[in-house]
């Protein structure tokens, strides 16, 4: 809503919407009002404490004043009469000393500045580089992302997302996924794809992106920790796994997780015991 009504066309604007969105009273009851009735613009109101200060010394008020004002209004404390009376004479509009006495805390440029430039650089990157950034947010996401589900394609997810938004008590677990599942949709929408979970290929927990698509780790299948991620990943790296059985042994994956990787297709081909390897590598001459 901040942004609709303020229509942002700089990187100073966003700022200072960082700044509004911060605070407090600084924006409902404030700097909304004065920007919908049209007596200023996104460009003038007060949106960091810095912008008191500047702006009364632009105005021509003792630095050690305006420093003063500053710090009083941030902090909620209003303004005395002399700083009314010292702002008066020097023309500074109604308005702003109205808004000023109705700030209970604000942010600080710096900070706000920090965030947008970080947001910018996030965009930037899903925008131009759409793949690096869902590897990136997906893999920060890892445990709330469904491989199974999601890999099911859009249409599953969007089914998924309304039966969350129908739930009258959502769970964090509930919370966590739908966000997971929104961005995924998103991904969709924007026509990239994602590869089933490998297990040779895929990492124990990051997303990585392979013949430009994305593919999700291992423990992005619920039922797979951690640690048997780590595991999986630590062994095949030492050599390849011979059957179900050795998979277990060695990387000491219980059967919960076994069934997940079967479900999922990642043991297609592989023998359930060590002793049907052995038997048919021998009837096929490799021993």
């Amino acid at each position: 809503q901040m942004l609709t009504d303020t229509k942002p066309k700089t990187f100073s604007d966003l700022v200072r919407i960082s700044g509004l969105s911060h605070g407090e009273s600084v924006w409902v009851g404030n700097a909304q009002d004065y920007i919908k009735n049209n007596v200023t613009t996104i460009k003038h109101v007060i949106s960091t404490r810095d912008d008191i200060m500047t702006f009364l010394i632009y105005q021509g008020l003792d630095k050690k004043r305006a420093f003063d004002i500053m710090e009083r209004v941030r902090k909620g404390k209003g303004l005395t009469d002399d700083d009314i009376g010292a702002m008066k004479q020097k023309d500074v509009p109604q308005w702003y000393i109205d808004s000023c006495n109705k700030i209970k805390y604000m942010f600080p440029k710096a900070h706000a500045v920090a965030y947008v430039t970080m947001s910018v650089k996030i965009a930037y990157y899903k925008v131009h580089y759409p793949l690096a950034f869902y590897a990136a947010y997906f893999t920060m996401k890892a445990p709330d992302f469904d491989a199974d589900l999601i890999l099911k394609g859009d249409k599953h997810v969007q089914n998924a997302i309304k039966e969350i938004n129908i739930k009258e008590n959502k769970s964090q677990k509930d919370k966590n996924s739908i966000v997971v599942l929104e961005v995924a949709l998103e991904m969709y929408r924007r026509g990239l794809e994602i590869l089933p979970v490998d297990l040779y290929l895929s990492d124990h927990k990051a997303f990585m992106i392979k013949d430009n698509k994305l593919l999700p780790p291992l423990i992005s299948l619920e039922g797979v920790g951690e640690t048997a991620a780590v595991n999986i990943q630590n062994e095949r790296s030492i050599s390849p796994f011979i059957s179900v059985e050795d998979l277990m042994k060695r990387a000491k994956v219980n059967k919960t997780s076994i069934e997940v990787l079967k479900n999922h297709g990642c043991l297609d081909g592989l023998n359930e015991s060590n002793q049907i390897s052995l038997f048919n590598k021998e009837n096929s001459g490799v021993l």
